[in-house]
């Protein structure tokens, strides 16, 4: 069974060669079939010259930084694998994972994602990632506990009719979840970042919010629109109606 591993990049140059060798050593100690696909996210350092150095991967190469979700989508399209494999290119998502997420997702899942139980994070990152996951909990309730984990794993016809945009790459398996899709969780090691910076920060907790509203809106809504737009009709015909009747009162009675 082929696998493919889909890895968005952007300023990462001091964690590839690591994560490259990760990966390898990984999939050559369990005989994996692998191809390994790098998105260049128009990092802005060494990243892609360093990509260009690594044997045996695919390298796709985003003129300027569109985002993570982007970046992923561009390396779902490439992939060949039955079994697609996402993960990070900080080096906190641990490749000595992936066979724990192969063998749940033989158990017969077709979605099965990382959940980071103990985080090695920055306290602010932490605090901002809770507040995302209680609202989502909220609003969606996908059943896992750690959508931010971008180390999942996914059969291959999870992505024949799933678009992604924006920040929706978080919301991927409530997204397969409304479409019938076999979701589970398994816990993950997430390690210190060593090199780097964090990406994450208000501006994508504002737009992960506004993704988590969509999605929410497309869970409550999708099958049943007229519920949505017959309400809204039905409220504004109300006051209509309200509105009438107070002209018609005005024009016989004070007049």
């Amino acid at each position: 069974m082929k696998i493919s591993i889909v890895v968005p990049i952007y300023n990462e140059e001091k964690n590839l060669k690591e994560l490259h060798s990760e990966i390898f050593a990984v999939c050559q100690k369990n005989n994996y079939d692998v191809e390994i696909i790098f998105i260049n996210d128009g990092s802005t350092d060494n990243s892609l010259a360093v990509m260009k150095t690594l044997g045996q991967i695919k390298i796709i190469n985003l003129r300027k930084n569109f985002g993570q979700t982007a970046a992923m989508s561009a390396g779902l399209e490439m992939a060949q694998g039955e079994i697609i494999i996402t993960m990070d290119g900080d080096l906190q998502n641990n490749p000595a994972d992936i066979p724990l997420l192969l063998v749940e997702l033989d158990k017969g899942f077709d979605v099965v994602s990382g959940w980071r139980k103990e985080r090695h994070d920055p306290l602010k990152k932490r605090v901002l990632s809770k507040l995302a996951n209680l609202l989502r909990l909220v609003l969606i309730n996908d059943g896992i506990n750690d959508s931010g984990c971008t180390l999942k794993a996914y059969k291959q016809e999870c992505f024949e009719e799933v678009e992604l945009y924006s920040e929706m790459h978080r919301f991927i398996p409530a997204l397969l979840k409304m479409r019938g899709f076999k979701i589970s969780e398994v816990i993950v090691n997430h390690r210190p970042r060593l090199h780097g910076e964090s990406k994450y920060g208000w501006d994508r907790l504002i737009k992960g919010i506004l993704d988590m509203l969509s999605v929410w809106f497309w869970k409550k809504y999708s099958g049943r629109p007229l519920h949505l737009f017959g309400a809204i009709g039905l409220f504004l015909s109300g006051i209509s109606f309200l509105g009438g009747v107070y002209a018609g009162y005005q024009k016989f009675f004070l007049q």
